[in-house]
């Protein structure tokens, strides 16, 4: 029988060989799935012989990383903010870049929350747990994240204050909030094909291109916003690091204010901050 020193070097030969980015942290990550144990307890069992089941598990996951399905699609979860996601074919893998908006959105209290395109519920769910008196509603117009979406809410013990439907961006949305945020679509129909495989062959396209210039959602949201929004309520949205400028200028045509760009912690920008004028006395109240 193998075990699980002698598995791993030969996978991380395998990955590599593979043109795998990160091949050694991959298939640690993967051997402690197969086993299954967590992560960093995969020392302690590297000596251990590796049961035919496990050996095969992690065969298959090996496999399937080397047809370059993200690893989170593979375990089926992700770490974001802390927190641990259930994520699926069906909903973009969280990044860590996207944790510059759940920061900008806790820094200024907030009662009302809503999230278009909440895919995993990854931003809802995470402003949702800092922020204990909040309630949040997150909208997607696929149903299938939508039922990732309120797993993950009832396995983080935020179903009864996240709740979901579907909706085209504001289309069957109710009521004013005092934050809204978004990780909408965002990347030019020309820019696909160089997309990483891990993300061009296996992320769902609704949710990353809107076909064209990438805009589009942030012409909507510009548009939709104000309406949704109480006075002295603030709009975040994820953006594509060239986009601020372009998006910032739509949030201003429409009259919000406030309006900042925001680096993520690569120094890149990565978000639009806006706000209604009005005064903010009155938030969280509808």
């Amino acid at each position: 029988m193998t075990t699980g020193n002698e598995a791993l070097r030969a996978a991380i030969a395998r990955l590599r060989a593979g043109g795998i980015d990160d091949a050694a942290l991959d298939a640690r990550i993967l051997l402690a799935h197969a086993l299954p144990i967590a992560p960093d307890r995969l020392t302690l069992h590297l000596p251990d012989e590796m049961t035919a089941p496990q050996a095969r598990a992690f065969e298959e996951a090996l496999v399937a990383r080397l047809a370059r399905q993200p690893v989170a699609q593979i375990i089926g979860q992700r770490q974001f903010w802390g927190l641990t996601f259930r994520v699926t074919q069906d909903t973009l893998d969280p990044r860590p870049d996207t944790e510059a908006l759940v920061a900008e959105a806790v820094k200024a209290p907030f009662l009302s929350l809503l999230d278009l395109g909440t895919g995993t519920g990854c931003i809802l769910l995470a402003c949702l747990k800092s922020m204990p008196m909040a309630r949040g509603l997150g909208v997607d117009i696929s149903p299938a994240a939508l039922a990732v979406a309120e797993d993950n809410a009832a396995r983080l013990g935020l179903q009864t204050r996240a709740s979901f439907r579907a909706s085209d961006w504001f289309s069957a949305v109710p009521g004013r909030y005092d934050l809204i945020v978004s990780n909408p679509p965002y990347i030019a129909a020309e820019e696909m094909a160089g997309l990483a495989p891990e993300v061009r062959d296996w992320e769902p396209h609704l949710a990353l291109t809107p076909g064209g210039d990438g805009l589009e959602p942030y012409r909507i949201l510009a548009r939709g916003a104000p309406a949704r929004l109480m006075a002295g309520g603030r709009l975040l949205v994820e953006i594509g690091w060239t986009q601020g400028p372009a998006v910032a200028a739509l949030f201003a045509a429409q009259g919000l204010q406030d309006i900042r760009i925001l680096p993520d912690m690569e120094g890149r920008d990565r978000v639009v901050a806006a706000v209604k004028p009005g005064d903010g006395d009155a938030c969280g109240c509808a």
